[in-house]
């Protein structure tokens, strides 16, 4: 049975704002270590924009294994 495109954005979502979350934490500690100073807001701003970046190619590819799928 194939995915529906609204249950292969919702997999996409859950899985890039998990991944999102561990991101920032391991964001905020390695800049702490290494000695960069970013505020929070800039930190979750940059974050964002990749978490969006992200998100987009997970659906794309997601949607694009599906198809390899059915045509096999």
């Amino acid at each position: 049975m194939s995915q529906s495109r609204a249950l292969s954005f919702l997999e996409a979502a859950v899985n890039v704002l998990v991944g999102y979350a561990i991101a920032l934490a391991t964001q905020f500690a390695v800049f702490t270590l290494v000695g960069i100073d970013a505020r929070a807001r800039q930190m979750l701003a940059v974050g964002l924009v990749f978490t969006v970046v992200s998100l987009v190619r997970s659906y794309v590819l997601r949607r694009i294994f599906g198809r390899i799928g059915r045509t096999r």
